[in-house]
């Protein structure tokens, strides 16, 4: 039996991975398991928690899996990807899956495009329409400086795990990403020493990759990875 853990992003819940989960779980008999980081969730509230937290619930998750199946994936999206590659580095996990991993935050120059967006629409009276505006409106009033630096820890910490790493690891990436630039897929790329790795970019989408336009791209990407046995890796990025 193989089980599936997906790890969301930072003040995200487990929706950000929830259609590509949902899949997982119709295709397969595989044991799918999408847990919520301490304090983040549709009732966010970060206060308090470090990543410490996020990083025990993750490895008791990955743990209560590792009992119920043969063989794990994980799939970690944004800080998931960073926590997934921390478990993927301490664990005997099969194969990890990498969305909009997070090893570098903020994209600057798309993040002015999906600003102007924003204040167009605003000038026009349609701000409310505005998905961008809409998902970050709430996070931004409901997220604590000190939640943001616990991030950055996290990620301090994990960076030297990724040379640890030697499983199969898919690597997909927003070319249009605002929040984590298209240099963190290639940084991971290059420091992941991995033999059988891939790297695949999506010209169209943002930071949420599940909800993007090349989302069926992804989960065709996703499937064949995981779904692959024994068989040959291109040492090469191969995005497009």
């Amino acid at each position: 039996m193989i089980g599936c853990l997906f790890i969301h992003g930072f003040t995200g819940a487990p929706y950000e991975v929830e259609p590509l989960a949902s899949y997982m779980k119709e295709k397969t008999d595989w044991i799918v398991k999408v847990p919520t980081l301490p304090g983040h969730g549709e009732t966010l509230s970060l206060k308090g928690y470090t990543y410490h937290d996020w990083i025990a619930h993750a490895e008791k998750e990955l743990n209560a899996l590792m009992k119920e199946a043969d063989e794990v994936y994980v799939v970690g999206f944004s800080m998931g990807g960073v926590i997934a590659s921390y478990l993927a580095a301490k664990y005997e996990v099969k194969k990890l899956v990498l969305l909009s991993a997070a090893v570098y935050y903020v994209n600057p120059k798309q993040l002015l495009l999906d600003c102007k967006d924003m204040i167009k629409d605003m000038l026009t009276g349609k701000i409310n329409e505005n998905e961008l505006f809409k998902r970050y409106k709430k996070k931004l009033h409901e997220t604590p400086l000190l939640a943001t630096m616990e991030f950055q820890k996290l990620v301090k910490k994990v960076k030297p795990y990724l040379k640890k790493l030697t499983l199969p690891v898919l690597i997909i990436q927003g070319e249009c990403d605002g929040i984590v630039p298209v240099k963190s897929a290639h940084y991971l790329y290059k420091t992941i020493p991995s033999k059988e790795k891939e790297l695949r970019l999506l010209p169209c989408s943002k930071h949420h990759v599940c909800y993007g336009e090349d989302y069926e791209d992804l989960k065709e990407y996703v499937e064949n990875f995981l779904f692959a046995s024994n068989r040959e890796f291109s040492h090469q990025n191969s995005g497009s």
